[in-house]
């Protein structure tokens, strides 16, 4: 672990990310020494520094520090957090703060191969996304809902793979740790991420790519029913990619060729 380009893995105690989840982060896996698409984490990590009014480190800064990684972890799961720094007690920001990064390294999870050409198993929360607009689409630090969804799952055992999380609304919005798209009529549709919700790397890269094929892309509000009776359904992120799901409910699906052939062509875009 890196803490502002240093090695260690220590932070104050008085740190904001820690105090009050007032930081953002990311996730991107690396291959071969390769960090795949990092040019799209760092934007938007930058976006969502912006959106909090935290000074994004810059992107020839963390690149270094990123490529410092590389000898010793070719391949992994590398999280960036930013956090807005240590502070005085309480909630109001204090001016002129300096932001604390870190970069964490972890090992590739290990994800049975079938759930890739197979498809997954997905099941519902019960908990129910709050809305709240500032902060729609941001990866912020605090991540409860998606703890207390992701131990629903948990508990539920194999073979869940994921599980799908509803807004106050019942409006269909993500997975524990996915975005959700669906296929019907040869149209991609995914969740409008306006109110609630993580908007992901691997997100905008399946609306460009689909774009790019000729399929119309509709983001939109979805409820359970749509989902339900799609033609096709997937999930996304960008430490497995792409996830058709085979079972949701007592809906099953067989017909994968939609995702696969996106999840075909992401894979032979080149890194950028």
């Amino acid at each position: 672990m890196l803490v502002n380009g240093k090695a260690g893995n220590l932070i104050s105690i008085r740190d904001r990310g820690l105090l009050y989840g007032d930081g953002v982060f990311r996730t991107l896996r690396v291959e071969q020494g390769q960090p795949l698409h990092w040019p799209l984490h760092y934007q938007k990590i930058q976006h969502d520094c912006n959106a909090l009014g935290i000074a994004c480190p810059d992107y020839a800064r963390l690149s270094e520090e990123l490529g410092g990684l590389l000898a010793d972890h070719p391949d992994g799961v590398f999280k960036l957090i930013v956090t807005r720094g240590q502070a005085t007690r309480g909630y109001a920001p204090v001016h002129h703060v300096t932001p604390v990064h870190l970069w964490d390294v972890a090992p590739m999870p290990e994800y049975p191969a079938s759930w890739a050409l197979q498809g997954v198993t997905l099941a519902l929360c019960e908990l129910r996304l709050a809305q709240q607009p500032r902060l729609a689409g941001i990866k912020h630090l605090n991540r409860l809902e998606n703890v207390l969804a992701a131990a629903e799952i948990a508990g539920l055992g194999d073979p869940v793979a994921e599980g799908l999380l509803l807004d106050a609304d019942e409006n269909v919005i993500e997975g524990t740790r996915s975005n959700v798209f669906l296929i019907s009529k040869g149209r991609l549709i995914t969740p409008d991420l306006a109110r609630c919700g993580v908007a992901g790397v691997q997100r905008d890269r399946v609306m460009a790519y689909a774009g790019k094929i000729g399929m119309a892309v509709e983001v939109r509000d979805v409820k359970l029913d749509e989902l339900r009776t799609a033609d096709e359904v997937f999930l996304s992120n960008s430490v497995f990619s792409l996830w058709p799901v085979s079972r949701f409910e007592q809906r099953q699906w067989t017909d994968f060729d939609y995702a696969l052939r996106i999840r075909a062509g992401l894979a032979g875009e080149t890194n950028g």
